[in-house]
């Protein structure tokens, strides 16, 4: 049976938001780069300034994440990373010019990509966990370009028109989308494992899924638990990487493989969860401007409390 409809009011309002993303699409992918990049940092603060509840959310998680920081610290790191999101957006939107620069404009760094094909070498697949850090659709979108097959699991947007846009976008960047929860998604995912193809997983957020809870920032944080799932019980290689920005419109790809935990089990799932995790967490304090704060990465508490 097919999901009942949402009513006609929200219906509205997705039809409307979904029109006005297409009426602005294409003036921005006019732009050039540079000017795009800059604009997407104007509203970042622009957004940083007036969406007060979205400012609310990031202060909140960089005081639990940063508890040291003075306030203004916290309302500084803040305001950065509004600065960085939008950039990243914006570039996104002009994504065919960033297509046709990509290797002038970012760097795949030669030992990340040894590990990447030495793990492909062993004809199992690559589990690569990332987070919402640097630049995580170039990250993906680059290392498809480059020829080496791959998948990413997504989740679908409210509006089905605006989920055909976002598998679009990534279609035109030879990247297949997964989209989890859909009839079929579990079968798909082993199936691009056992073809040998790179699934690409985010578990830096607290969303609907089957999760463990995991340190993150010295509080135990609810943490999607299908990457270790699917590296445990199919023998793929977990990696995890990131596409960090080093400069204006410059990126850096750094990956590494992440050992199989000599455990059985559940013990093992969360190990290797908390052991991507940190990960994940080492890359945020290196660049804490380039994660998405305004997500509430701790709102679940731990399973039993």
């Amino acid at each position: 049976m097919s999901p009942p409809l949402p009513p006609l009011r929200k219906r509205v309002k997705r039809f409307v938001r979904y029109l006005f993303i297409r009426a602005c699409l294409l003036p921005l992918q006019l732009l050039p780069l540079g000017l795009a990049s800059w604009l997407g940092e104007r509203v970042g603060l622009f957004a940083f300034t007036f969406v007060r509840s979205q400012r609310r959310n990031a202060l909140a998680s960089i005081t639990t994440a940063y508890p040291e920081k003075t306030d203004a610290e916290r309302l500084q790191l803040a305001r950065e990373s509004f600065r960085h999101l939008g950039r990243s957006v914006m570039e996104m939107v002009c994504i065919r010019q960033f297509d046709a620069r990509r290797h002038e404009l970012v760097e795949w760094m030669p030992e990340a990509r040894a590990a990447m094909d030495s793990a492909l070498a062993r004809g199992k697949g690559v589990v690569f966990v990332t987070g919402h850090v640097g630049n995580w659709e170039l990250l993906a979108r680059y290392v498809a370009l480059e020829d080496y097959p791959a998948a990413v699991i997504g989740k679908e947007l409210s509006d089905p028109r605006s989920t055909k846009l976002v598998e679009r976008f990534r279609a035109s960047g030879k990247l297949r989308v997964i989209w989890r929860g859909s009839q079929g998604a579990a079968k798909e995912m082993l199936r691009a494992l056992k073809g040998n193809s790179i699934l690409g997983i985010l578990i830096d957020q607290d969303t609907k899924v089957q999760s463990v809870w995991v340190p993150f920032f010295g509080k135990l944080a609810k943490t999607p638990r299908a990457a270790a799932d699917l590296a445990i019980r199919t023998g793929a290689v977990p990696m995890l990487g990131f596409c960090t920005r080093v400069g204006p419109l410059r990126y850096r790809i750094t990956m590494q493989e992440v050992a199989l935990p000599a455990l059985k089990g559940e013990e093992a799932v969360a190990a290797l969860t908390a052991e991507l995790t940190r990960g994940i967490e080492a890359q945020i304090r290196a660049h804490p401007e380039q994660w998405v704060w305004i997500h509430q990465r701790w709102k679940s508490p731990p399973a039993g409390q």
